[in-house]
């Protein structure tokens, strides 16, 4: 069932508003243009030290045996991993032997989702209708439906059979070869499996005896304790019998204290619920997963019998592990890309927040219009193209400026583009105030 809410703003709390957002544009800008600047360093030194780093890189056949005249180099191998360490989860008794061990729950839940259209309305107000549905997912924690907007019915309480954390396992003794892998090499390693699990039948049991006290009815459970009672009675009957030991035996009295199913262990997924094929709310599904042993390749300095990332003369650091086998400039290229995309997305966000605090700090001006919504549009559609320039032309001569102390050649070029943008947008201007003048 769907909920709709409607508010309303008034005209003069959307102007002050509008002003209370120019101390958060100035903020933005502030904080987008000190990332641009410092990502721009960040990636000149990164480039430069991986250049410095294949410079005095040396690829190592065989890593079989500790080799002390290594100690201090970086150096490229590719061999297998091994690990005697045995990762147990204790609350679901199971252990395996990996290099991790993952546990990811998910919960069967109602959840909220939301929609809104706002509408401006003659005289500067400002009209909102959300619309609240609920629908069944699976979540990564339980939702809380007292929450829910307008949504006190019974049909929408969630509930959970069972709580757990989620939880991540590292083996620390990880063997590459005759040497270690320190922490770093290990936490990157990937490469996910499903993990057989092999749990206890008690802890299931247990588990599925909590439940169904938990779910069962009043009279479900008046009925298996009086079953219960009558099962122990007929023991006892057949107990205080005397019956030659040549006569038939009684019949075995079984108690079913599995009555109620609501635990299921499938391959690397322990679900709690009815049926797994039809969840409802409440249910729980927990996953786990490993990362075996196998061929990895790897970038590090060598330190004893273990490794630390090299570092180069500017204090930038590298170390790297790609699974399967890679060569060397394979890896120093996976390396150069990934800067490469880190420059871009830093950029782009940087970018973005200068644009939307020009914004921030402009807003008031539509604001002021919005007692005549057509004219707010004509102005709000204004501002944030003048904005967009500015704040394109204000990032690209940050970007600049921060190269001008790297790489000269590439800021200059920079600054020739700002330049011709700046100057076809005044062209442009100059025509259109021309044509303005011809029509007058």
């Amino acid at each position: 069932m769907a909920v709709t809410e409607t508010t309303t703003v008034g005209y003069g709390s959307r102007v002050k508003n509008s002003f209370g957002g120019i101390g958060a544009g100035f903020m933005m800008i502030v904080i987008g243009t000190c990332l641009l600047w410092w990502n721009e360093g960040r990636a000149v030194k990164t480039a430069k030290m991986l250049e410095e780093a294949q410079g005095v890189a040396v690829h190592i056949d065989n890593v079989d045996n500790v080799d002390p005249s290594l100690t201090g180099q970086l150096i490229h191998a590719t061999a297998m991993t091994a690990t005697a360490d045995v990762l147990q989860d204790e609350q679901f008794g199971y252990s395996t032997s990996a290099i991790k061990l993952d546990r990811k729950v998910e919960y069967y839940q109602f959840v909220e989702r939301s929609s809104s259209t706002t509408k401006d309305k003659l005289g500067g107000s400002q009209e909102t209708t959300t619309t609240y549905t609920c629908e069944k997912a699976w979540t990564n924690s339980p939702v809380s439906s007292s929450e829910f907007h307008g949504t006190n019915e019974s049909q929408y309480v969630n509930m959970t059979l069972m709580q757990f954390d989620n939880d991540h396992k590292v083996a620390e003794n990880v063997a590459f070869g005759g040497y270690r892998l320190n922490s770093s090499l290990i936490a990157g390693m990937h490469g996910s499996m499903p993990s057989e699990l092999n749990i206890d039948e008690s802890i299931l049991k247990s588990w599925n005896t909590q439940i169904a006290r938990m779910v069962e009815t009043p009279e479900q459970r008046a009925a298996a304790e009086m079953a219960s009672k009558l099962a122990a009675q007929l023991v006892e009957t057949v107990d205080s019998a005397n019956v030659d030991s040549t006569a038939q035996a009684a019949p075995e009295v079984v108690i079913d204290d599995n009555r109620y199913e609501y635990v299921h262990v499938a391959k690397n997924v322990v679900y709690f619920g009815k049926n797994p094929n039809s969840p409802q709310i409440g249910d729980v599904r927990v996953t786990f997963t490993q990362v075996n042993p196998g061929l990895v390749s790897i970038l590090a300095q060598v330190d004893g019998d273990s490794f630390v990332s090299f570092k180069g003369k500017n204090g930038k650091t590298l170390s790297a592990i790609s699974m399967g086998r890679r060569s060397m400039d394979e890896m120093f290229e996976q390396q150069e890309s990934a800067n490469t995309m880190w420059l871009w997305i830093w950029r782009v966000i940087g970018t973005l927040l200068v644009c939307g605090g020009l914004k921030g700090i402009f807003d008031f001006l539509s604001t002021l219009l919005k007692v005549v919504p057509f004219l707010s549009s004509i102005m709000n559609w204004g501002v944030n193209l003048i904005c967009n320039i500015i704040g394109v032309v204000w990032s690209l001569l940050v970007i600049a400026v921060a190269w001008i102390f790297y790489r000269p050649l590439v800021a200059f070029g920079i600054i020739a583009v700002v330049v011709a943008i700046v100057g076809f947008f005044a062209w442009r201007g100059g025509k259109l105030d021309k044509f303005i003048a011809k029509k007058n």
